[in-house]
């Protein structure tokens, strides 16, 4: 296999609950938000017919907002080792999981229902040795609290690399470049991207609608998409499912899937995994969803007036915090 792709929402939540339904010998879970009950069901059962269950959960939001709790308690109750993820991060934003330390998912999406069913997201599937062998090494270091040292090169770190992959692989863009994620908020890729438009890259941006960020993103998020569109970027927001996969795929031949938000937080302070592949049949997978996806996508109006209209509600002040002139 090397690297198989998953689709969400077409593709459900079967490979996984498939995964570990045939786990042998060890499971290894790391993950942002897991609240999915046929997931939770599933791991308890492997548990119970006797592979190492371990699962590592971020404690909370940086809101203080807490998602995990009852999947915490539920893990406990049936005596499988459960932690919180790596205090030496803001938070654990990585959703991944290691089976039988032969196969390992790099995922967009957390484990709750929702996600399976309304959002636009993305994982890989790997049975590279190597591959496995470093996520699982990550693994252990952030569970034992020990330092992680990177060595696959396909893999994409933060905090570590993934400011600088990010931006390698931007720069080696010749044609054509699609790019779906939340938040376009980091300013040292955008300017990335920015280099990438002004010599002849065709860049295709899928964002999540500014509405639906939280407030205190707006600012930053309408101004980098408004920086990329000023260039001739193509900015679209889908109508079908909410964006939040976090995908790169430049001149049809190479991809970057993973959680890895377009925002300094995420290479400054998070726990992030992605990962880079060059499957031919995985490319065009993703070609065939990105074309279908801007065919049931709406360009964004990021004029002063449809940002106004847009965001008035949600932002009472967004005439001052956008810097919009008056009328």
């Amino acid at each position: 296999m090397s690297h198989a792709l998953i689709v969400l929402p077409e593709d459900s939540s079967a490979e996984i609950l498939g995964a570990i339904s045939q786990a042998k010998v060890t499971l290894s879970i790391k993950m942002f938000v897991f609240r999915d009950l046929s997931l939770l069901r599933e791991v308890i059962k492997a548990h119970t017919r006797g592979v190492r269950v371990r699962v590592m959960l971020n404690p909370q939001r940086r809101d203080g907002k807490k998602e995990n709790d009852e999947t915490r308690a539920a893990l406990n109750a049936a005596g499988i080792e459960v932690k919180d993820s790596n205090p030496a991060f803001d938070l654990t934003h990585e959703k991944s999981m290691v089976v039988d330390d032969q196969l390992a998912f790099v995922q967009s999406f957390n484990w709750e229902s929702e996600a399976f069913l309304t959002s636009r997201d993305y994982g890989i599937i790997t049975s590279r040795e190597s591959e496995v062998a470093d996520i699982l090494a990550c693994f252990d270091a952030d569970w034992h609290r020990t330092t992680f040292v990177p060595r696959e090169p396909s893999l994409i770190w933060c905090v570590g690399n993934g400011r600088q992959r990010l931006g390698e692989f931007i720069d080696h863009t010749k044609h054509s470049l699609w790019i779906q994620n939340e938040r376009f908020q980091d300013p040292v890729i955008i300017e990335h991207l920015v280099r990438a438009c002004r010599r002849g890259v065709r860049l295709h941006v899928i964002a999540r609608s500014l509405h639906k960020l939280k407030k205190e993103k707006l600012a930053e998020a309408a101004s980098g998409l408004r920086i990329l569109e000023d260039v001739g970027a193509k900015i679209h927001t889908l109508k079908h499912v909410k964006v939040h996969g976090k995908l790169l795929f430049a001149d049809e031949s190479r991809a970057i899937v993973g959680s890895i938000n377009l925002a300094p937080g995420s290479f400054d302070s998070r726990r992030e995994l992605a990962i880079e592949t060059t499957k031919g049949h995985l490319m065009e997978q993703i070609h065939n969803i990105l074309r279908a996806d801007w065919t049931m996508s709406k360009p964004m109006d990021l004029s002063d007036q449809g940002l106004l209209e847009e965001l008035k509600k949600r932002d009472p002040e967004v005439r001052e915090d956008l810097g919009l002139a008056h009328p």
